[in-house]
């Protein structure tokens, strides 16, 4: 016995494991770290650093075409998300709910979006609503169920889990104690599976802030999301549009890590308000 735990704690001690994961983790946050650093400086082109300056973030916010960019991609982003979140709540709910044949194949059908391509997605929603039905692309209706279609399966596969963990039979015993089926969905079930609903959302957003084949399929002629317009401005010569997108995709890379920070702090609150 002795000298198996003198041989776990051998393994323990064996820095392998610490130097790979300090590889990976460099391999992951270098280019971001990169690109970050070369923000907040006046060179034109990675690889060389003439000075430091904040001229970047100022011509990001100064712009009107970036400003107006970015503005409708977080409204595109925000109002895709909410949909997503309250369809794929919704389906992974009532999929919980339904019999087991019922159960496997919706959870088979949610698979499909998943795995699919985005650029066979794009392409399907674009000859579905513009050429099938006739609506018009400056409606943005395409674009927004593009999005949705993209991240609603997402929302469905971070609820489940949660309703899995929950005990099924709350639904009806909060019927059975007087609740109306509104009132047992609204204050029983849903509670119970508010963090993967919040998880959901997050990872809607985000899908919806990195997609590019189906907005560009899909998206009115006039109208950008970031994704679409960094693509656009990489090709052409404005020195001053890329170096902006270079802070932009910083502020972006820190919200994420302060939203994940948030979230994960309110986690460990909440639980140990309950162990408490």
């Amino acid at each position: 016995m002795r000298e198996n735990l003198e041989r776990v704690g051998r393994k323990s001690r064996n820095p392998g494991g610490k130097i790979f994961i300090g590889c990976m983790l460099l391999l992951l946050y270098l280019p971001i770290l990169v690109l970050a650093f070369y923000s907040f400086t006046t060179s034109a082109n990675i690889g060389s650093v003439h000075g430091f300056t904040m001229d970047n973030y100022i011509n990001l916010f100064s712009n009107e075409e970036l400003r107006s960019m970015i503005l409708g991609t977080a409204l595109l982003a925000g109002g895709s998300a909410f949909l997503s979140t309250v369809l794929g709540t919704l389906g992974a709910i009532g999929a919980f709910y339904s019999r087991k044949l019922t159960k496997s194949f919706v959870g088979a059908v949610n698979q499909v979006p998943v795995i699919n391509a985005d650029v066979v997605t794009g392409f399907s929603v674009c000859i579905m609503l513009v050429v099938v039905l006739g609506i018009d692309k400056s409606s943005y209706v395409p674009l927004v169920v593009g999005h949705v279609v993209l991240s609603a399966p997402f929302v469905f596969l971070s609820v489940v889990p949660r309703l899995k963990q929950m005990d099924a039979s709350l639904y009806e015993a909060a019927m059975d104690l007087g609740a109306t089926p509104r009132q047992a969905l609204t204050k029983v079930v849903l509670p119970q599976i508010q963090p993967g609903i919040v998880s959901g959302f997050a990872l809607a957003v985000t899908l919806s802030l990195d997609d590019y084949f189906i907005a560009s399929y899909t998206k009115p002629a006039t109208f950008d999301t970031i994704s679409t317009y960094v693509v656009n401005a990489t090709k052409g010569s404005q020195t001053e549009i890329k170096t902006a997108l270079w802070a932009l995709s910083t502020l972006i890379f820190l919200i994420v890590v302060l939203a994940v920070a948030v979230m994960n702090l309110s986690k460990a609150g909440s639980q140990a308000k309950t162990q408490g």
